[in-house]
């Protein structure tokens, strides 16, 4: 299981926190940062192998889809897996209208399976708000472009919980989402990250943050909608037709080991004798370097609590099986802080 981060965006949206930076164009910033990621599988190849138990490959970012095709290449020729059951690459919509079936048809050739479009709403107002560099017009022509060159396993993403976004707005948007029918739905609340542009703008009294009860109210919208068109809510945040889940992300909730790859990237590991080790990249393009600490009892506990407890199905703990009703989701945080 492989996450590599792509730490380059051509703007950052208003809520964003992830490291990433605005180099797009500098083609020897892109170069420089690809010959370390390959340095980086190659130093830590072993630890790479360690994870084959759940073979998937997911480059999320940042935006991927800003890179050259030549990055993605020299990413696949290094790593010691091959044959991924999953194969998963976040795109923007812009970049794949720009780029068209020349980019999306060699990504397919190149054995990407799953493909996770940042769409976030189909109403430009909202989308203008956000900073996005797509209208609504251009997510669907690079949905089309998408199913055109053979993609069958495409996730979609959605913002709730903004204020402006009417329930006519997010229905608009719903409703859109399942005339394209895709395989995968992911659902996020807008969140206010320090240190972001919308953080700045909460602290200037540019923005005032929806109420909880108008959040938990679009949750429930969103919640209804898909059941009715036939998806299966197996995560908080996830909708999938049957036999769509992320294979690679529902591996993170039952905690399987991961190699993150790139600058700020975060790894998870359990050692022969049963040690379990969480380590991190450093943020920065020059020369970036890992730091690790080692989980004890009470953390493991917690996480697997933390963690498991955001599925459908739940978790097996002390002999009793636990599981958060649907209806329930939205207060999750706070039944888990209870039990842990």
């Amino acid at each position: 299981m492989i996450y590599l981060h792509v730490p380059f965006c051509k703007s950052f949206c208003v809520y964003c926190d992830f490291y990433s930076e605005i180099a797009c164009s500098n083609a020897k910033a892109l170069e420089a940062y690809t010959e370390k990621v390959v340095e980086e599988i190659r130093e830590r190849s072993e630890q790479i192998l360690s994870t084959q138990k759940v073979n998937t490959l997911y480059i999320g970012g940042g935006t991927p889809s800003v890179m050259p095709l030549p990055f993605f290449e020299s990413v696949l020729k290094a790593l010691p897996l091959k044959d991924f059951s999953e194969f998963t690459v976040e795109v923007n919509p812009d970049d794949i209208v720009h780029r068209g079936r020349e980019f999306t048809d060699a990504l397919k050739k190149m054995g990407v399976s799953r493909i996770s479009m940042g769409v976030q709403s189909l109403s430009d107002d909202i989308l203008r708000w956000m900073r996005r560099r797509h209208d609504a017009a251009t997510a669907l022509q690079a949905f089309k472009i998408l199913r055109d060159s053979g993609f069958d396993n495409i996730s979609l993403d959605l913002i709730f919980g903004v204020s402006g976004l009417s329930d006519k707005i997010l229905t608009d948007t719903l409703g859109q989402f399942l005339r394209l029918h895709p395989e995968h739905i992911s659902a996020y609340q807008l969140s206010i990250e320090e240190g972001s542009a919308l953080d700045k703008m909460v602290l200037r009294g540019q923005y005032t943050p929806l109420p909880d009860e108008q959040c938990a109210h679009q949750y429930d919208l969103i919640c209804g909608s898909l059941r009715s068109a036939g998806y299966r809510h197996y995560e908080i945040s996830n909708w999938a037709l049957p036999g769509k889940e992320a294979v690679h992300n529902s591996a993170y909730w039952d905690r399987e080991p991961y190699v993150g790859l790139g600058p700020g990237a975060h790894s998870f590991l359990i050692k022969p004798d049963g040690t379990q080790e969480r380590s991190w990249n450093s943020e920065g393009l020059a020369d970036w370097h890992s730091e690790k600490e080692v989980l004890s009892a009470k953390e493991i506990r917690e996480e697997s609590i933390m963690l498991g407890l955001r599925k459908q199905e739940g978790i097996t703990l002390d002999g009793r099986h636990l599981s958060i009703p649907e209806d329930k989701w939205f207060i999750s945080d706070s039944i888990i802080e209870e039990m842990i």
